[in-house]
């Protein structure tokens, strides 16, 4: 059956579907030995010959999950030009080839989603909505006013982790902001000292120790794909929303109490001006008093 040649390459795990587009137009792919350069050509991937770079794509093989804890220092790439550790260097055993959806900076650690899915893997990174949770360690502690206003700002949930003495966060949100959020706290005088991604959307970390990695079992990737249709009964595992109070409701609060005490202040003083004037007049029925009696 003919398909684009972008599809093909991109489900045989060789690259993302853009990346694909990126090596027809710069003439490293064929077909049948032929050089193909406009975009939406289409194969027969079960009888032509299709080369990427110079090497024969292979048939369709099966599908590969990979979840990886990756240490800090580690590039989240196959390979690094400058020699540096890669996520190839801790997929021991795992001869398919994987590639990692999504990014994770060199210095902070956690959860890297690896695959040769390339449909699966254009989906996540077109989402928007894919939640991700994170621990931050901040340099200093956060005011609950500042909680909530880079909740606002980042559209976050940020909650204190329990049982921890150093100033770590849990936070949840999606990868678009995570940027948002870090340049927040450097500009709030809190900069983002450890970065530790425990869970992308469904797919938890748990005990899995830096440097090794675990498949991703049929029944994780069916909940991530109806997180990614948005089903609704898939919607229901994903964080709730942060929910805020108006302002102008507080506002109305106060300036009710305030109108209240002024009304109890007001009847205080009515009380003992009345007081005063008893006293006054019991006074004056004294001295009158006093001087007939003279």
């Amino acid at each position: 059956m003919l398909e684009r040649l972008q599809k093909i390459i991109a489900r045989a795990g060789l690259a993302s579907r853009r990346h694909a587009e990126e090596l027809i137009s710069s003439g490293l792919v064929t077909v049948n030995g032929q050089t193909i350069t406009e975009l939406g050509s289409k194969a027969d991937p079960s009888r032509d010959h299709i080369k990427v770079s110079g090497k024969l794509l292979r048939p369709e093989s099966e599908h590969v999950y990979l979840l990886l804890n990756k240490p800090t220092e580690v590039v989240a790439t196959m390979s690094d030009p400058e020699g540096r550790s890669s996520l190839r260097d801790f997929l021991h055993g795992v001869s398919e080839r994987v590639y990692p959806v999504g990014r994770l900076e060199y210095h902070s650690s956690g959860a890297v989603f690896l695959t040769n899915d390339g449909d699966l893997a254009n989906r996540i990174l077109r989402s928007h909505r894919l939640p991700q949770v994170y621990h931050l360690k901040l340099k200093t502690l956060l005011t609950f006013a500042e909680i909530e206003s880079l909740s606002r700002s980042a559209r976050a949930r940020i909650s204190r982790l329990k049982g921890k003495e150093m100033p770590w966060y849990e936070v949840t949100l999606t990868e678009a902001s995570r940027d948002v959020l870090r340049n927040k706290l450097f500009q709030t005088g809190h900069p983002v000292e450890k970065i530790r991604r425990v869970a992308i959307a469904n797919l938890h970390l748990g005990p899995l120790a830096p440097g090794k990695f675990r498949e991703v079992n049929p029944a994780e990737i069916a909940m991530l794909s109806r997180i990614l249709e948005g089903k609704p009964e898939a919607l229901s595992k994903l964080p709730p929303k942060r929910e805020f109070k108006p302002r102008q409701r507080s506002l109305k609060k106060s300036r009710g109490a305030r109108d209240s005490s002024h009304e109890s202040s007001h009847e205080s003083s009515s009380r003992r001006d009345s007081r005063q004037d008893r006293t006054f007049s019991n006074r004056s029925k004294r001295s009158r008093k006093t001087k007939f009696t003279a």
